[in-house]
């Protein structure tokens, strides 16, 4: 048996992917074969594609990080898990195929009632976002929560769990179109970052100062959103979508008596790394918080749905549809 998959042969850019047809994969001890539905392209796949990633894969390698699907089959010790289970997974690569292989221990299951697609594009950003809210930024209601790409996954997925928790939401986003559903999913300001000088619409918006800032940006948005904190304010800092690490004036640190902190899944402890799942859970299967899904591209457009990504143009999550 055969299955079709997205490979990337050598470092460049999406241009240099192309779809094969490659033996089905065989699960080993600890590992579980799904059947992929749906996979989310994110901006890591971009780097991991281009050998610019912090961890490196020798190509060939099937990218992708993250899915929904079915299980077919299991390992050795996988107990837990048996063919037809709706699940959804994570990895460094591998996703953007009709099969996948993901060790046990990396794989949740779907709650009923929630389709592939949202599975999917739900994951990763959504529990970013939260374990950043919740036990980094430690924002309480009534708190004003500035978040930088507002229109991407994570930062959408932010704003919408900011509002959920109570939170005042100032989204910073590059375009009208991803500030109006910023705005949808609760924002109260909205700033264009490239409609004149941030500092300034950020002191408008919050002349008191914000008590949050959750930054999956970096580049020249940060250190206008950190000179926006009140005193005592915490800087979460979560990725560089913008390509570019901030050097941050430590003064303005000492003087407002700040915060800067980065977030990593294993840094969470883990009493409230697990309040935070089953929170984030009952978020998903109630319908109180839902992904923005801007795009759906079949299996054959990868390339295509990637450039989207590195280009900044997606609002939300991309998908790729294993179904069509």
């Amino acid at each position: 048996m055969t299955v079709r998959a997205v490979v990337c042969p050598e470092y460049g850019t999406p241009d240099v992917l192309r779809l094969e047809q490659r033996p089905a994969p065989v699960p080993s001890t600890g590992q579980v074969r799904v059947r992929v539905h749906a996979a989310a392209v994110n901006f890591p796949d971009v780097l991991l594609i281009g050998g610019k990633y912090q961890i490196t894969v020798p190509p060939p390698f099937v990218p992708g990080s993250e899915f929904a699907g079915e299980v077919v089959e299991s390992g050795l010790d996988c107990a837990g898990f048996a063919a037809g289970d709706r699940v959804t997974g994570t990895g460094l690569y591998g996703a953007f195929a009709d099969q996948v292989l993901c060790p046990a221990a990396n794989l949740t299951r779907i709650p009923d009632g929630v389709d592939y697609h949202t599975a999917a594009a739900f994951g990763v950003a959504y529990r970013t976002a939260y374990h950043s809210l919740r036990s980094v930024a430690r924002i309480r209601p009534g708190d004003t929560v500035i978040v930088l790409g507002a229109g991407g996954g994570v930062g959408l997925a932010a704003v919408q769990l900011a509002v959920t928790l109570g939170a005042e939401v100032v989204a910073v986003a590059s375009s009208a179109a991803k500030l109006a559903t910023a705005h949808s999913y609760g924002a109260t300001h909205l700033i264009d970052h490239r409609n004149g000088d941030l500092r300034e619409q950020l002191r408008t918006a919050v002349p008191d100062g914000a008590a949050a800032v959750l930054d999956p940006v970096g580049g020249d948005l940060s250190e206008p959103a950190l000179r926006s904190l009140a005193r005592g304010g915490r800087f979460v800092t979560i990725g560089y979508a913008a390509g570019t690490v901030p050097r941050i004036p430590l003064n303005l640190v000492l003087v407002k008596g700040l915060h800067i902190l980065g977030f990593q899944f294993r840094d969470i402890p883990p009493e409230e790394f697990t309040r935070n799942e089953e929170e984030l859970t009952g978020l998903l299967s109630s319908g109180r918080v839902s992904p923005h899904i801007g795009a759906v591209f079949p299996l054959e457009q990868a390339a295509a749905a990637l450039h989207e990504v590195a280009a900044g143009r997606a609002v939300g999550k991309i998908l790729l549809d294993l179904d069509t």
